[in-house]
């Protein structure tokens, strides 16, 4: 037909080596669960609701069928938490899931437009202790490759003082700046966050040594995201991101379970997506719903698989550990 171009490479992305390396580590993730009573669940792709974190682009879709009263307009998930946390309040325990998610506007070396995600909650734990299960995890893992990581855990707030001499907390936005030395950045609509992160992967992560499991624990109250704060003199989102050497491989929360606070969150994400000029998804209503009939105390949190198997295989790219990246699916 006239105006198709043809396809010449149908190719796989991946080597078969590195397929088989994927499904070994899917094997090996479900038997370290299994061997500590954890379920594996599975939770919908499609959704009434979307992520309103103003960070994270969703994808949405019009369902042409039945629908009895229910919203035509679905969200690809970007994370299945929100529906694991209903299970959660449900009775369902400690559990986990393995599955794809989806992302609009990520696309390149790292990052794929569709992914793989593992998520799993542990009631009655709080960050500091799931820090100790994810990287027993990623440990095991890496021993499929013959490779070891050593772990380390610093505060977010030690980090930035020790390797920057700044202090994210109580420094303004000046001092942030300056800390970036070299590092050039178009500065029109940023906030203190946007330099706290860029600080972050501009200036920290490089430095971070490759065969070491760094475990950054207890953010800004700013950057609490679905965490519980921590009031106190120098209060802190509870929450921790793990890295392995410059990447990161997951970001973990002491869960929130206040349905009030979940909400004015939720609006306070739209109210940054308003003034951006960015799409409003619909608040999850029925997760606000589950915190409010009393989800139990717990920590979770997602781990990105594919940039794990990346590290695994010493390589930049995550095409050469999925099947079919962007451009070849």
């Amino acid at each position: 037909m006239a105006g198709i171009e043809p396809v010449e490479d149908w190719r796989p992305s991946a080597s078969p080596e590195a397929l088989r390396l994927r499904a070994r580590s899917n094997a090996e993730i479900r038997a370290f669960f299994a061997e500590r009573g954890v379920l594996e669940v599975e939770t919908p792709i499609l959704s009434r609701a979307g992520n309103t974190d103003p960070n994270i682009a969703s994808f949405s879709l019009r369902f042409s069928g039945r629908v009895d009263g229910a919203p035509r307009t679905r969200w690809l998930r970007t994370s299945p938490e929100f529906a694991m946390k209903r299970l959660l309040a449900a009775g369902i325990g400690d559990c986990y899931e393995l599955g794809r998610v989806f992302r609009d506007g990520e696309a390149g070396a790292r990052h794929n437009p569709e992914f793989t995600m593992l998520e799993w909650y542990r009631l009655g734990w709080d960050h500091l202790r799931l820090i100790e299960e994810t990287a027993a995890l990623v440990q095991r893992l890496l021993g499929l490759v013959g490779r070891t990581a050593c772990v380390e855990k610093i505060a977010y707030r030690d980090l930035y003082r020790e390797r920057l001499g700044v202090d994210p907390l109580r420094d303004g936005e000046r001092a942030l700046r300056a800390a970036l030395g070299e590092v050039e950045i178009d500065p029109r609509g940023l906030r203190r966050d946007d330099w706290l992160d860029l600080l972050m992967t501009h200036r920290l992560q490089p430095s971070f040594p490759r065969d070491r499991l760094l475990a950054v624990y207890d953010y800004p109250p700013t950057q609490c995201a679905l965490a519980r704060v921590r009031e106190g003199e120098a209060p802190a989102a509870e929450r921790f991101e793990l890295y392995l050497g410059p990447l990161e491989l997951a970001n973990g929360y002491h869960e929130l379970l206040d349905a009030g606070e979940q909400r004015r969150r939720f609006e306070r994400d739209h109210a940054l997506r308003a003034e951006r000029g960015d799409p409003l998804p619909p608040l999850d209503e029925a997760l606000l719903a589950a915190l409010r009939s009393g989800m139990p105390a717990c920590a979770g949190v997602a781990l990105g698989t594919d940039r794990l198997l990346m590290a695994m295989l010493g390589t930049e790219r995550i095409g050469d550990v999925i099947a079919f990246d962007f451009p070849a699916s």
